[in-house]
């Protein structure tokens, strides 16, 4: 017997082990309404051994906290009707569209059969009769019915996964109007009939999958803001363990870890600092550029950068209890949270599917017990189903989205989720962060009482630090020419010093230069000059303000900064509500205490530190000088920095919202008018078809207004 390789016993074990584990990730592609997410959660947390399960929409997953192998979890969601697959890492990182160009391949190709098909059409609308009449509904059906199967598939493959499970979806009277005309008209082409309906078939198909492409063109494909946040942990970390520096990853980081943490690096973990002083950079917790120094036993977050020199410090909080992580689970649950916005498509399709049904059995089993003409009865309820297939209803909103968002898109304004323009009609209060958004990034400095030459200096010592103030000094000074110096040297988090023409010059914290203020100053000999500097307000953004309130928006400030800079920034946008000196959570806090006060809040916000709020908010906005987290959380992305054209972000958007409602009032009057007619067997399939198309020509144009906006 052979002996078993120790790698192949321990493989499966391990791979048994993780399955097994606390919380399964798996992706659901074919998740699509908040209809969707109930069903899926309420499935999962109901079997034994499952104690809580989140489906996030936007990326097409589900979480469960489960001891159950990842295979069960798979099964139960087929069992549902929904495919799952286990996610993986490098599926994950080579993301495409497939979907979108699979939509788009079938459109193509169901609308250029429907042309061929109609061209046939024209022979026997002219008075072909007899066998030529045959020979065309023949040939129309070789073209027809492949053309159909391929690209009827995103319908039928929905509306199966509803019927397996009992349930209905508006792709279930979709699918039976289609299979239906190109089955009847098959059997009629083969009996001799006078009439084939397979235009009737391509053109319900083509104009459906315009609505199925707007939609998924709609949805957002961005990456979740929680996994940005996460990735500010670093992978790995220098220990001190008895006296000896080592490098580990920083999962085997304990609590109790002497830890050093060189200059440039981000802090690992949540503790408290071993070593008399030291700087970071924290703006992903306040939000605020300017670094802050600690004294001995001062508390430090994961993902803090340390602008000074290396320090030790001792861990108190790793792996997922660390501040880092709590916040990008906050940011997730308030991600699952949005997500469940019901849309006004969805809310429509709730009712509109099971009332086509109902009235297409309806008028079959009348006109057969009327008539005893089963042939005759199917042909009116197959003319039912065609006249009343939500192809209008399906593009209402989809058609506006699209040309709305591709006006805002001319306008500066990205947008990324498929229900944000509907969540900002609905806003009351627009809440701004203020430093990055309200203001530029970066400092204005008051250089009034310094001369020619001293600036020269200064822009010579700035030039030669890696400090953000020296860095930001260096921008503001522009052209201006560096005076010559030498012996240079930087005090890592203090300052810069060195010789120009015999004299000692230096550059650096007011401080650290035994001045009395705390900011910024420059040393020349003996003279000290004390460098004032502020955030930068927006140009344009009284004007903004004043159109916002206008419109009869609240405007509210919630800032991590000081009092007085919040203060100062809020009355600009001429609002006396305001918050200072405001955590990640206390940001995530206001956002859901405006939100239960009834006031449909909008964050708009740039920094990780504004993450959680973002995704807390009904709605949210994220300025092109965002980070990464910000964007990825936000629904609208501004593509430029200003604020100038905010107010027409909401006009489209309320607008965006007037017309898809119109459109379904025009799919509403389409059907009460057509549905009598057919019922009563007055319309052909083939007139039904041209009624359809008739009506959604006529979303699609009304959908076309969403961009005209001054």
């Amino acid at each position: 017997m052979t002996a078993a390789c120790s790698g192949c016993i321990a493989v499966p074990a391990a791979i048994e082990t993780i399955q097994q584990g606390h919380s399964v990730q798996l992706s659901v592609p074919s998740v699509r309404c908040s209809a969707c997410i109930s069903a899926i959660e309420n499935h999962l947390s109901g079997l034994i051994g499952v104690s809580g399960a989140r489906v996030n929409l936007s990326n097409r997953r589900v979480e469960v906290n489960t001891q159950r192998p990842v295979s069960e979890m798979i099964n139960a969601l087929a069992d549902i009707g929904y495919e799952a697959f286990s996610l993986d890492a490098i599926t994950l990182g080579n993301d495409t569209d497939a979907k979108g160009h699979d939509l788009l391949m079938k459109m193509g190709v169901s609308g250029f059969a429907m042309m061929n098909v109609m061209l046939l059409s024209v022979a026997v609308w002219s008075g072909a009769t007899g066998a030529t009449r045959d020979l065309f509904h023949l040939i129309s059906a070789g073209i027809a019915l492949p053309a159909t199967l391929y690209a009827s598939q995103p319908f039928f493959q929905n509306a199966l996964s509803a019927l397996r499970v009992k349930r209905l979806n508006m792709d279930v009277p979709i699918s039976l109007a289609i299979i239906l005309a190109g089955g009847m008209s098959l059997f009629e082409s083969l009996q001799g009939g006078e009439h084939a309906y397979f235009d009737a078939a391509l053109s319900l198909t083509f104009f459906l999958l315009i609505g199925r492409y707007l939609e998924h063109h709609t949805r957002s494909t961005a990456r979740s803001a929680a996994k940005e946040i996460a990735a500010l942990e670093v992978n790995t970390a220098e220990r001190l363990s008895e006296g000896c520096l080592e490098t580990v990853a920083t999962s085997a980081l304990r609590v109790g870890d002497t830890i050093l943490v060189p200059t440039g690096i981000r802090v690992p973990v949540d503790g408290s600092l071993l070593s008399d002083t030291a700087h970071t950079d924290r703006s992903f917790l306040t939000g605020e550029s300017e670094p802050v120094s600690h004294a001995k036993n001062a508390a430090l977050n994961a993902g803090e950068i340390n602008l000074g020199a290396p320090f030790h410090m001792v861990a108190e909080a790793v792996g997922q209890d660390t501040r880092l992580n709590q916040i990008a689970r906050l940011v997730e649950t308030a991600e699952n949270g949005r997500n469940r916005y019901t849309s006004l498509a969805d809310r429509a399709a709730q009712i509109y599917a099971p009332a086509v049904h109902l009235l297409a059995l309806a008028t079959f089993l009348g006109w057969v017990f009327t008539t005893q003409d089963v042939r005759h009865a199917l042909n009116v309820a197959v003319a039912v189903l065609i006249i009343t297939c939500p192809c209008a209803l399906g593009l209402a909103v989809p058609a506006v989205s699209t040309a709305a968002m591709s006006r805002l898109y001319r306008l500066g304004f990205l947008v990324k989720s498929d229900t944000a323009l509907e969540r900002l009609a609905e806003v009351k209060t627009i809440v701004f962060d203020k430093t990055g958004t309200l203001t530029r990034p970066g400092f204005s400095f008051d250089l009034a009482e310094l001369s020619t030459k001293q600036k020269t200096i200064a822009k010579a010592l700035s030039e030669n630090s890696a400090h953000p103030l020296s860095k930001a000094l260096s921008l503001y000074l522009g052209d201006i020419e560096s005076a010559p110096l030498s012996g240079v040297r930087e005090y890592k988090g203090l300052g810069v010093e060195a010789i120009c023409k015999g004299k000692l010059v230096a550059l650096g914290r007011a401080d650290w230069l035994k001045s009395t203020g705390s900011g910024l100053a420059l040393q020349i000999g003996q003279t000290q000059i004390d460098l004032p500097y502020r955030d930068v307000p927006l140009l344009g953004l009284s004007d903004m303000a004043t159109d916002l309130r206008a419109d009869d928006f609240a405007l509210e400030v919630v800032s991590g900064d000081s009092q007085k800079k919040t203060r100062k920034i809020a009355s600009m946008i001429g609002t006396s509500r305001f918050e200072h000196a405001t955590s990640p959570e206390g940001k995530a806090r206001y956002i859901s205490e405006r939100t239960r006060n009834g006031h449909v809040p909008c964050m708009v916000g740039d920094g990780i530190n504004d993450t959680a709020a973002l995704t807390a908010a009904f709605a949210s906005i994220a300025p092109g000088t965002a980070l990464d987290a910000a964007r990825n959380a936000a629904d609208v992305v501004m593509v430029h920095s200003h604020l100038h054209d905010l107010p027409k972000l909401f006009l489209v958007a309320k607008r965006m919202v007037r017309l898809s409602k119109q459109n379904f009032g025009i799919a509403v009057a389409y059907n009460a008018v057509a549905i009598p007619i057919a019922v009563l067997g007055y319309a052909t399939p083939l007139m039904a078809a041209l009624a359809m198309s008739l009506s959604s020509v006529t979303v699609l144009l009304n959908a076309m207004r969403a961009g005209i906006i001054r």
